[in-house]
């Protein structure tokens, strides 16, 4: 019988531990908080902040948003992330992506104090987590590894296919795993003989963005664990990359989209800026 990983049972499990540990803080007069760089009107990534807002918001965490203009400067934006690293009361920074095309992504990114980096992709950060010394992850492919772990099987052993090699899911993943034990293959659009890697695998995590890249068609072991990170429309819904109810009673676990990686995303965001306090009261 296949059994259904809900992202929203897990992510309220996690939430209320911290916001208990959050409350512990505020008790002895330290406000977790995190600041979100929002610029220009983009429809989504105001509601995805909005979202952040309220949730950090709702487990004790203090979100601060920063509301800038679309047509600011790359030299005035960096002023204002300097502004935000320098302030002992902001403990995690956060720039909502897409930034407008004309400033430069990667340059504000990189400006972003790696201790408050609680997305995690400051390259000391990513450095780190290579070599098994990240404290500060990227929170999807955390909240994956949460997901799995949430199963009680044991990942050491498991041989695990990540279909997907993006900075921010892909490669992140497959290096959670990897130190979790796990024997992993990196799959992506030049792999040959998906089908074939497919069938071995113990755990699948695809995060390709293609709505139902994987149909029940495909052939996978009975004992699988299938992780949807894709978040696509197909006629009007939003739909993984997994045909969800294919897979149905073909696989041991599986995740479903919506109510599934997402809400751990945003939990991780929160983790993070707890992570991120911690490290800076001990500085």
């Amino acid at each position: 019988m296949t059994k259904i990983i809900s992202g929203t049972d897990l992510a309220n499990k996690l939430r209320a531990e911290i916001k208990e540990e959050a409350t512990i803080l505020q008790q002895k007069g330290i406000i977790p908080t995190l600041a979100v760089v929002l610029v220009g009107d983009n429809k989504a990534s105001k509601s995805y902040v909005n979202s952040k807002h309220k949730a950090c918001l709702e487990n004790n965490i203090n979100s601060v948003k920063i509301e800038l203009d679309e047509n600011i400067s790359t030299a005035s934006l960096l002023n204002e992330i300097e502004k935000l690293n320098n302030d002992s009361e902001v403990h995690g920074i956060l720039v909502q992506l897409p930034l407008p095309k004309h400033i430069d992504a990667e340059q504000i990114l990189n400006a972003v104090s790696p201790q408050k980096d609680v997305d995690g992709f400051h390259p000391i950060n990513v450095g780190k987590l290579v070599i098994g010394e990240a404290k500060l992850i990227p929170c999807t492919p955390l909240g994956i590894l949460e997901m799995i772990k949430s199963t009680g099987d044991e990942i050491d052993g498991k041989l695990a296919l990540i279909i997907g090699r993006s900075n921010i899911v892909g490669k992140p993943i497959s290096t959670l795993l990897l130190q979790n034990n796990a024997t992993v293959i990196t799959a992506h659009s030049k792999t040959k003989n998906l089908d074939s890697l497919l069938e071995q695998a113990d755990i699948i995590v695809s995060c390709v963005g293609s709505a139902h890249f994987l149909t029940g068609e495909k052939k996978v072991k009975e004992t699988v664990t299938i992780i949807d990170v894709g978040n696509n429309y197909k006629d009007g819904k939003l739909v993984g990359d997994v045909n969800l109810e294919e897979f149905m009673e073909k696989v041991a676990y599986i995740s479903p989209v919506p109510g599934g990686v997402g809400p751990l995303t945003i939990t991780m965001l929160m983790r993070n800026t707890l992570t991120a306090t911690y490290d800076l009261l001990e500085k």
